[in-house]
């Protein structure tokens, strides 16, 4: 027999929750957050080539190791990324989701506001890694947040929703960082502009969320039974049960904590090692391409302005990829929708690389943002599903982290291999780590479709 708010009621009626509006509006506001993370991404990408044309970043051949600043600030970003997805995410596992993604976006606002006051490649290097925290433990927390509050039948297509209002964020800072970087306005230079809009709308939305309830998971998990009905009760609206809360427990029970130790057991063991081969390629094809887009368009022989408008361009069909795909995202296998947006990214990829004339560049460009698309919102459900909810946001903040790490090193091997081989070289690179996510996945990836997370957690 179950008791209203246990584990059990509470993964029982998640499960049968009508997917409409309440749904939806609370996955739209967690996602408002994810906007500001792909908004700081992406903004390495277009911001870079203005700081070098303002004399504070070096080009190529001038900077740390004589490569571009530019691989120094996105190294940064993602050594940030890092520490914040494996050492802090495991707060979200012991405080709560709702608390620490509403923390961690404060803290990357306020970080973000003293980088645009920095005018040295070191220092604004230096609190991008602290910003790059922040926003490393965000995403995390997103992801467990949003899987555990979404049916099996329609996880999918919420991270494809959810996806798609984050990806909003690369339109924008492409469009921004066209219109502003080539002026001072208020006496301010545009690339301190792109930033401070950045940390402001993140202030507005953090506000915005502080309003939104706890994973009724998490709650139950941490025998806060009465809590967790009552979430669900406003989410089921007038289909709640007319039941009152029965608890076998104090509801000060003290919490269940998961311990890393535990994902060293089967089969959470051979899981983490996949994920972590993974996450170690795809990032590479992922950011590989969109941290460096201006500048991959500039080294086939354009301008500053004009790589800039190419790909603000390209950066619209961020937004719109997630949409394209929801339809398949809960009707074929999760595995086989990376395996196959890696295929597609390594073959638009290759072909980019040969190519100079503007519209090839831009309908290829749009190719590979649509496939990595794909496989973002497909992987960040699947890793998020293969984990259970004690131990959710430390497994994927681990995962994650490797693919964080990744694009710390990468960051300056694609400078290198861009120096030396071009923008082919970059893509034959790209296009040999999307080889191992085919492989990794394909091969040895569990199935995870419709599942209910508690029978996928099940050891």
């Amino acid at each position: 027999m179950r008791n209203l708010g246990d584990l059990a009621d509470v993964a029982a009626r998640l499960e049968a929750l009508p997917v409409g509006a309440r749904l939806w509006r609370l996955v739209g506001l967690v996602s408002l957050g994810g906007c500001f993370e792909h908004y700081d991404l992406f903004m390495t990408a277009y911001v870079s080539p203005g700081l070098v044309a303002a004399g504070v970043f070096h080009a190529a051949g001038e900077g740390l190791f004589g490569l571009a600043d530019q691989a120094a600030f996105a190294a940064a970003t993602f050594a940030g990324l890092f520490l914040g997805a494996l050492v802090f995410s495991q707060v979200a596992d012991r405080f709560g989701r709702r608390a620490i993604f509403t923390a961690a976006l404060l803290w990357y606002s306020a970080a973000t506001l003293v980088m645009a006051a920095q005018s040295t490649a070191l220092s604004i290097d230096l609190w991008r890694l602290v910003a790059g925290i922040g926003l490393g433990v965000e995403m995390v927390t997103i992801d467990s947040y949003v899987v555990e509050l979404v049916p099996a039948r329609a996880r999918g297509r919420a991270l494809a929703f959810n996806q798609a209002i984050q990806f909003v964020a690369v339109p924008v800072v492409a469009f921004a960082s066209w219109a502003l970087i080539p002026h001072h306005i208020l006496g301010l230079a545009g690339w301190r502009w792109v930033m401070i809009l950045g940390a402001a709308g993140a202030l507005v939305v953090w506000a915005i969320r502080a309003r939104m309830p706890e994973s009724p998971r998490w709650l139950a998990a941490h025998g806060r039974h009465a809590e967790a009905d009552a979430v669900l009760r406003r989410l089921e609206g007038d289909g709640a049960p007319a039941a009152p809360f029965v608890a076998t427990e104090p509801a000060s029970a003290p919490a269940s904590r998961g311990r890393f130790v535990e994902l060293l057991r089967p089969p959470w063991r051979g899981r983490l090692v996949l994920l972590s081969v993974f996450n170690i390629a795809q990032t590479i094809g992922f950011y590989g391409f969109g941290n460096w887009a201006p500048s991959l368009i500039a080294a086939q022989g354009h301008s500053l302005t004009k790589s800039l408008a190419w790909s603000f361009l390209i950066a619209l069909a961020y937004p719109l990829g997630p949409l394209i795909f929801s339809g398949l995202a809960d009707r074929t296998e999760r595995k086989w929708q990376i395996v196959a947006a890696a295929f597609c990214t390594a073959a638009f990829g290759l072909a980019f690389g040969r190519q100079s004339a503007p519209a090839a560049l831009v309908i290829l460009g749009v190719g590979i943002t649509l496939s990595n698309n794909l496989m973002s919102f497909a992987y960040h459900a699947y890793q998020a599903e293969l984990f259970p909810t004690r131990l959710r946001a430390r497994a994927v903040g681990f995962v994650y982290s490797w693919s964080r790490l990744s694009t710390v090193f990468t960051s300056f091997m694609i400078a290198f291999v861009l120096k030396v081989g071009g923008v082919p070289g970059v893509f034959t690179f790209i296009a040999g780590a999307m080889g191992v996510v085919v492989i990794t996945i394909g091969v040895f990836g569990p199935r995870t479709r419709r599942q209910a997370l508690e029978s996928l957690s099940e050891a």
